[in-house]
């Protein structure tokens, strides 16, 4: 899964990565028509407002950092050679080394006291075999909704909502955008309650939006009714990331700068609606290696700098991870082991927890304290 950059509604960070010749990307795909998912409100409020506008007026302090570990349980073009690009229609398709990655960072971080919170897919579900999963979610790991085929929770149009439905529009031709969506997730409540035994623990969009469904009024109160508390839908911008291509250089100091400085942007926060965002905190592991190509040693370093910034400001820390990304370029699962250990060594000042458990948090503290109102722009 993937992340967002400058445009004020667009899928998971990153410019262009790809040379001319490779056939149309994630990026690209989306770059058509983010400026109409976002819609003229969205638009002018990009333009016209600061970062900070989109901050919560008070974002909760709690009384430890709240640390979180989350894998998008999909599969990530790119990855694991460069020339795949096939998996944007195949988001479900999950091969045996994501899902090997994923049961063993469950074990790991159990191990270490905590549990990792899955988003999944719900085309994973018409594989045969799903007992790995399973096995995931009885050893308490939550399971969230990622849609049933990976689509674009904001579009307008129906050629924005998912590559499969742009090259096989048929199979949504007699419905409407609003039926369509609606329908992705729900189906994916279904499966995960069909095949597991469990319910969707929280919903994460695919794609991260710099600003959240901050006027998306209709996509909130949908999920509401579709039995949603909280979700996990905004990324925050952070200029500087350039694509390194590879090369064994350290990323330019703006990089490391605009991750701490969105920071306060990835706090919880609640909608007007009552809909309480429990935002993904940069860099992702797509924006560091798709969109800029970094070495692992630097993805270590800013996941430090996160962590360090959660702590001082007794804040969240949501890392956002693929296994079928992560598991390619972090093996040893160092990113993992780094954030348990630093939990460890924090010496009570942090804690591994779920997104559900934070957003319970969020929402009795802001009962007690007025905190975490939703950003001035949505008021």
């Amino acid at each position: 899964m993937t992340n967002s950059h400058q445009e004020s509604a667009r899928w998971r960070e990153g410019s262009e990565c790809d040379s001319s010749s490779s056939p149309p990307n994630r990026r690209h795909f989306l770059k058509q028509f983010a400026a109409a998912s976002a819609g003229t409100y969205l638009a002018g409020l990009a333009s016209s407002t600061s970062t900070n506008l989109l901050r919560a007026a008070e974002p909760t302090q709690f009384p430890r950092a709240q640390i979180a570990i989350t894998l998008d349980l999909e599969m990530a073009r790119n990855f694991p050679r460069w020339e795949d690009t096939h998996w944007d229609y195949e988001k479900g398709n999950l091969n045996e080394p994501a899902k090997r990655y994923t049961v063993d960072a469950c074990r790991r971080v159990k191990s270490k006291g905590g549990r990792i919170h899955t988003f999944v897919v719900g085309r994973v579900f018409e594989q045969e075999n799903v007992d790995w999963l399973k096995e995931v979610a009885a050893e308490g790991h939550p399971i969230g909704n990622h849609t049933y085929d990976h689509v674009n929770m904001v579009a307008t149009a129906k050629d924005q909502i998912q590559y499969r439905f742009k090259r096989a529009p048929w199979l949504i031709a007699e419905q409407n955008i609003a039926d369509i969506l609606r329908e992705n997730v729900r189906l994916a409540n279904f499966a995960i309650q069909e095949r597991l035994g469990v319910s969707a623990n929280g919903f994460r969009t695919p794609g991260g939006f710099a600003t959240g469904l901050l006027g998306r009024e209709d996509v909130q109160q949908m999920l509401m009714e579709l039995g949603f508390s909280w979700i996990s839908c905004r990324y925050p911008s952070h200029p500087g990331v350039s694509d390194l291509q590879g090369r064994p250089e350290r990323p330019q100091q703006a990089a490391f700068d605009g991750i701490l400085a969105s920071m306060p942007d990835a706090q919880p926060f609640r909608y007007e609606s009552g809909l309480w965002e429990i935002p993904m905190s940069p860099i992702s592991d797509i924006g560091a290696f798709r969109n800029g190509r970094w070495q692992l040693e630097y993805f270590l370093e800013a996941i430090q700098l996160s962590f360090n910034w959660a702590v001082e400001h007794r804040g969240v820390f949501d890392f956002l991870a693929h296994p079928s990304c992560l598991g390619v370029m972090d093996p040893q699962m160092k990113a993992i082991d780094l954030i348990c250990n630093l939990v460890e060594q924090s010496s009570g000042k942090a804690e591994l927890v779920t997104l559900d458990t934070i957003a319970t948090r969020s929402a009795e503290l802001a009962a007690t304290t007025g905190a975490s109102q939703p950003p001035e722009a949505n008021r």
